[in-house]
């Protein structure tokens, strides 16, 4: 077991400290999906190699979501802080190396290395939190975790663009040495959990079969339609080795002696349920947000940095919403009611978005935004919650893993599905227009803002109607999705929270010792062990 005592737990200011760092080692790797963005057109200026652009980001996401279920067994089987130690200097050994890239094809390497790093740092943090706080006093916690999301949503961009225009943009990855160095002292100094003193055997096969069929899937959702088309030989081949590289992984799952993902687990309706609400409402949530700040560009004319911060109401209900419902969970011990009040806002979300025009106010788009934000804080970090709560104690680093693996799978799916509904209907919206301006445009969520504000004026605010039209359906298309995740939550079963770290019941009081008597009350002494009776 991973655990301390319950008379060893943390508490107060010692509880805070490591709190803030594991807090420090999220920021970092969810910062990290973001911050390149406005960096990526001075990166093609200085290294080149704009064909494989989108590989800066994509290889971060790839290796971030392949590496986090075997993150957690890790942690299960040979001690939580060694393995987020181990994370955090991946991902600073990452970020040093993609500061110092000289090629592009050396950046994305690098950036691979960073991203397997900010698998471990996001489950391990939220793992570390199960063995130190019991459930029914995770909830707060939990929320402000999912807080950090939202901060670094917003940060990312505007810190990135700072630092590009008054640095260089090997700073983007500088950044990050030092606040990592920070969180690795907090953790060395401050953490202590015990380790597990069995010897385990690493799945190691699972984790590759795994590893590969997971990264086919996500390529299939990365390249269809935009590198490839969707019926072309590359898709079609990465689709099928990817089925057949997840069934051979579940296959060999119930034969490993020690699987990477245990599946036994999903026997319980807790845990299958709760993480068939984080992967369809990974599909909604990342699906549809993609194209909120292609909206703001396109129809406002934001630039990129500009529509970080218009999305601020978004960020802003997200954060308020998790961190109160947190703290209300850890009042009432209940959990239930938040996913369920959480998806039927994000179904009300998306239908308000919707509505989203080329002449809707800005501050009519920020009070949807908002309700968006809000739905998706009252879920997305009760998930982690409740799986942690269901398992045994030396599975919440399986458990915790899963939950995010799902949630993060769902939405490579989720912008893949909406990418193509998009793009076909644009498509359809564009095809009485020139094929000399539409050529130019793109399509999907690689559909170019700054060439469409060059269209001439005459033919510009037809393509503006057009687009609005078509993102009508993709956001109409969520509010559907998002109502598979309501009807989930409503089978979620509510089981009590635990007020004990990872399970760890208190020893029932045991009744006094009533001394033996003889037939006249008298007590018994009882002789010396082997003396003569």
């Amino acid at each position: 077991m991973t655990t301390p005592p319950p008379e060893d737990r943390l508490s107060g200011r010692a509880l805070r400290t490591v709190f803030a760092a594991l807090m420090l080692g999220m920021f970092l790797a969810a910062l990290d999906q973001t911050i390149v963005s406005t960096a990526l057109p001075t990166i093609v200026g200085d290294l080149g190699g704009l064909n494989h652009l989108s590989w800066v980001v994509t290889s971060y996401l790839l290796a971030a979501t392949v590496s986090t279920p075997i993150y957690g067994k890790l942690g299960d089987m040979i001690g939580r802080k060694p393995v987020f130690l181990a994370a955090i200097l991946i991902f600073l050994a990452g970020s040093m190396l993609s500061g110092l890239s000289q090629t592009m094809g050396e950046l994305i390497a690098f950036r691979a290395v960073q991203g397997i790093g900010a698998g471990g740092l996001m489950v391990g943090a939220q793992a570390i939190i199960g063995d130190i706080v019991p459930p029914r006093e995770r909830g707060r916690y939990m929320g402000v975790i999912g807080s950090v999301f939202a901060v670094a949503s917003v940060a990312g961009p505007l810190i990135g663009g700072f630092l590009v225009d008054n640095l260089s943009w090997r700073w983007v990855f500088y950044v990050n040495l030092p606040i990592g160095a920070l969180a690795v002292a907090i953790v060395v100094w401050r953490l202590h959990l015990s380790t597990p003193t069995v010897s385990h055997k690493i799945d190691v096969l699972g984790a590759i079969l795994l590893s590969g069929g997971v990264a086919a899937l996500i390529m299939v959702t990365t390249w269809g339609g935009s590198e490839y088309a969707w019926g072309s030989a590359p898709i079609i081949t990465l689709g099928v080795a990817g089925v057949v590289l997840i069934g051979l992984f579940i296959w060999w799952e119930t034969r490993a002696a020690e699987p990477i993902l245990p599946l036994g687990l999903f026997r319980s309706r807790v845990f299958s349920v709760a993480n068939a609400i984080g992967f369809t409402i990974g599909m909604s949530m990342f699906g549809a947000i993609i194209f909120i700040p292609l909206y703001l560009q396109i129809v406002y004319g934001a630039s990129a940095t500009s529509s970080g911060l218009r999305m601020l109401p978004l960020m802003a209900g997200l954060l308020v919403a998790s961190i109160a419902s947190g703290r209300v969970i850890s009042r009432i011990g209940r959990y239930k009611a938040f996913p369920i009040a959480g998806t039927a806002t994000l179904v009300v979300g998306m239908y308000l978005l919707s509505l989203l025009r080329v002449g809707t106010a800005p501050w009519l788009a920020s009070v949807y935004m908002l309700v968006v934000g809000v739905g998706i804080g009252l879920v997305m970090q009760v998930l982690v919650l409740v799986v942690q709560n269901d398992v045994p104690p030396g599975q919440i680093g399986v458990a915790t893993s899963t939950a995010t693996f799902f949630r993060s799978v769902g939405g490579s799916f989720g912008v893949a599905i909406f990418g193509t509904i998009f793009a076909t209907r644009l498509a359809d919206q564009l095809a009485r227009f020139p094929r000399s301006v539409t050529s130019q445009l793109g399509g999907g969520v690689h559909l170019n803002p700054q060439q469409a504000d060059r269209l001439p004026p005459a033919i510009h605010g037809d393509f503006l109607q057009a687009f609005s039209h078509s993102l009508h359906g993709v956001f109409l298309f969520g509010m559907a999705l998002a109502a598979v995740p309501f009807l989930l939550s409503w089978l979620l079963k509510e089981v009590p929270l635990r007020t004990t770290v990872a399970g760890v019941q208190p020893s029932p009081p045991t009744a006094p010792e009533i001394p033996a008597t003889d037939d006249d009350g008298r007590p018994l002494v009882r002789a010396p062990e082997g003396s003569p009776r």
